[in-house]
């Protein structure tokens, strides 16, 4: 095996499939990448027999064949290279000898025999939208997430198929988020809805944000292909596969409100700001802050013995009954971290019931509190 490829192309293909790599006792070789030049491709692939990423390198192949080395070891040397100059991979015995401008060295590797296929998903239908849209999209759910394993299917974000929309939602049974973007097909009718671990979906992000953040058009088309168990992400020169989650996700469309008895219309920073404050004097390990609805005003307040007591009051547009809602802070800012308008909608049946939060021109999202009880 034998190529040349610039070093910013091959610093940024290594990045990319590089954070997958995992330390495995039993199977040393996942800490490796893949590197592969066959019939005019130059692939780099790593994976961590959970998720795979393929990068299409390019370059100039004098030479075909495949070859593994520590992930982490090349693509730091690598990183230290010239910026523009070529470099030049060439196994041989054994090694990796790379060469760029006065640069020499080798880097022990592996064979590739011993390195885990990539499953392959056919590339016939697909759904594709704005890489950017999606990328938003997932930021805005992925956070409510549980990290907890009792329940597994907690553990991933849910993609709900229609013809036309995607509906991303994730919850860990105390709040839920919910994001809707447009999408296309190609020849697909059917709903589909299916659960991708959340590990899949940071991997995916952190590859857009470096399409993104290298300031590469924001016009990328992602494709997304599924299969049995699988799911396939294609945008630009990366792919990624990962399997799904087996599971029955709760229908959580039961537990939005409906009905509310309250209407609020808030500034976001200001509530925020209040919240945070007040949050100072939360219990310990509760993180309880109590939200009062009064007339043209909120009062977001906190107690606690060990450290005192706080009271604010928010100006806001407020319709309906008075009411109040204890809820966890976290959760609260969480949510309006998440809301890009600069005002936001709350509506409260009562105490007992979830706190709905949507952004004042976006109906969209939506992200849902559970309140504390009493």
């Amino acid at each position: 095996m034998r190529l040349i490829s610039l070093q910013e192309n091959l610093k940024r293909g290594l990045n990319i499939v590089g954070h997958v790599t995992a330390k495995n006792i039993n199977l040393p070789i996942l800490n490796n990448v893949l590197i592969k030049t066959e019939n005019g491709n130059i692939e780099l692939i790593s994976t961590n027999l959970e998720i795979g990423i393929v990068y299409q390198l390019r370059g100039k192949i004098e030479q075909e064949g495949q070859f593994t080395v520590d992930s982490k070891l090349i693509s730091e040397y690598v990183s230290l290279l010239s910026g523009g100059e070529k470099v030049k991979l060439e196994e041989k015995d054994g090694e990796l000898k790379v060469e760029c401008g006065s640069y020499k060295t080798k880097i022990k590797g592996e064979s590739s025999k011993e390195f885990p296929l990539i499953p392959s998903i056919p590339k016939d239908n697909y759904y594709s939208c704005q890489a950017d849209d999606f990328k938003k999209a997932l930021e805005s759910v992925v956070f409510a997430v549980s990290t907890s394993e009792n329940r597994v299917e907690l553990t991933g974000v849910l993609f709900s198929f229609n013809k036309n929309s995607l509906h991303l939602a994730a919850t860990d049974s105390y709040r839920l988020a919910e994001r809707e973007i447009s999408i296309s097909g190609s020849d697909i009718n059917e709903e589909h809805k299916v659960i991708v671990p959340a590990r899949t979906t940071q991997e995916l992000l952190r590859v857009l944000n470096n399409f993104y953040g290298s300031g590469q058009s924001e016009e990328q088309e992602l494709k997304i292909y599924l299969a049995e168990n699988q799911i396939l992400f294609t945008v630009d020169s990366v792919d990624l596969i990962s399997r799904l989650i087996n599971g029955h996700y709760p229908d959580y469309k039961q537990i939005i409100p409906v009905k509310s008895q309250t209407d609020v219309l808030v500034e976001r920073q200001e509530l925020s700001r209040a919240v945070k404050a007040a949050a100072l004097f939360s219990k310990t390990g509760i993180n309880d802050v109590a939200l009062r609805f009064v007339k043209n005003k909120i009062i977001v307040s906190a107690f606690s013995g060990a450290s005192g007591e706080s009271q604010i009051e928010v100006l806001a547009d407020i319709k309906g009954d008075d009411n109040e809602i204890t809820i966890n802070y976290r959760y609260l800012i969480d949510g309006l971290n998440n809301i890009a308008d600069e005002r936001v909608k709350i509506n409260i049946l009562n105490s007992t019931t979830p706190c709905l939060l949507k952004p004042e021109k976006d109906d969209k999202y939506l992200y849902i509190v559970m309140p504390i009880r009493q």
